[in-house]
């Protein structure tokens, strides 16, 4: 897998896990929604940077991006849409 795919892999995985939303993220890290959006789908390529503003907003280390999945790993699922109960 190359390291492209892999980052925007993680970036969901670690998105999902904390059932953040990309708008939430977004906020977060003060990154376009769009762009977290084209970075998931693997069409942009993060400077170092930005993966330092999406690290801290996940409360992750940078080197998380870049994990190799484990074979036979499935797709995050998105988060179901709607509003959260409160």
């Amino acid at each position: 897998m190359k390291a492209a795919k892999r980052v925007a892999w993680n970036l969901r995985r670690l998105r999902v896990d904390r059932k953040l939303s990309q708008e939430s993220l977004a906020v977060d890290s003060n990154v376009d929604v769009s762009y977290i959006s084209r970075l998931e789908s693997g069409i942009e390529n993060p400077t170092v940077g930005l993966l330092e503003k999406l690290a801290a907003a996940l409360n992750e280390d940078v080197s998380a991006f870049l994990l190799i999945p484990p074979k036979g790993d499935k797709k995050p699922a998105p988060l179901k849409s709607g509003r959260r109960p409160k």
